[in-house]
């Protein structure tokens, strides 16, 4: 890996789990498509496991006391089962199937109206969320805004939201993790040691700043600025997808 590109990723790992430790999304799919501009698919998700689980596990430590323990070892049953079923298969997607999928996610949370939307709080809620995370980080690399369908309307204030998602994210992050790298054979051989380290290292730094600017903001000002962020995103990523199909 050049130095340019080194550089490049360490920007791009500490911005977005800056971004991450303010709102609670959109820092994992900036990251994984800034991954796909210099790695192959197996490798990104590898890095993007290692540096995720840094990120969330921080955030998650955090604001510990705000998780919602009971969501999250539902959420843990779900993800058990998509798992295992991903692991009897072993898909490993292209770049434009995991371009169109991070552009597709945002727009899926802000379609539901409320009457039909999936909540973490009620029956059945976070197995179900489990399950769709886990199937969607092991495709696309990431499952953030499908958490966010489920968490966001749930009775919960923005504090429980950030807290409780980087709980499940970084167990989340862990299997993709263990697919990818073990089961796939995906590897960072490429991507020398200390770059790895330093981006481990600005992951949590990202994160850490970012706890002042979420603690100033109001409830209402968490979920308006949410939206606009997953909006932006996903049409970026739309667009990444669809010109990759047309070009390839």
């Amino acid at each position: 890996m050049s130095f340019g590109a080194a550089a490049a990723l360490a920007v791009a790992v500490f911005a977005t789990s800056f971004l991450s430790g303010i709102f609670g999304l959109a820092g994992g799919l900036v990251l994984m498509g800034a991954l796909l501009l210099f790695l192959p698919v197996t490798t990104a998700m590898v890095l993007h496991a290692l540096t995720q689980m840094a990120s969330n596990g921080s955030r998650a430590f955090l604001w510990r006391a705000h998780a919602d323990g009971g969501i999250f070892a539902r959420y843990m049953i779900g993800a058990a089962v998509a798992f295992a079923l991903f692991a009897a298969v072993r898909y490993v997607p292209d770049q434009a199937t995991v371009f169109i999928a991070l552009g597709i996610l945002p727009f899926v949370g802000l379609a539901l109206p409320d009457s039909l939307a999936p909540r973490a709080d009620r029956r059945f809620g976070s197995e179900i969320c489990g399950f769709i995370s886990t199937a969607l980080q092991l495709v696309s690399g990431v499952s953030g805004p499908a958490l966010d369908i489920f968490l966001v309307r749930s009775p919960l204030d923005r504090r429980a939201v950030v807290a409780t998602k980087a709980l499940c994210q970084v167990a989340t992050h862990a299997l993709k993790f263990a697919y990818f790298g073990v089961l796939i054979g995906g590897s960072v051989d490429a991507i020398p040691l200390p770059v790895i380290a330093l981006a481990i290292g600005l992951a949590v730094l990202g994160t850490n700043l970012a706890k002042t600017i979420l603690e100033r903001l109001s409830d209402v000002q968490f979920r308006r600025w949410m939206k606009g962020l997953m909006i932006a995103i996903g049409l970026f990523y739309l667009t990444q997808g669809v010109y990759l199909y047309v070009t390839q």
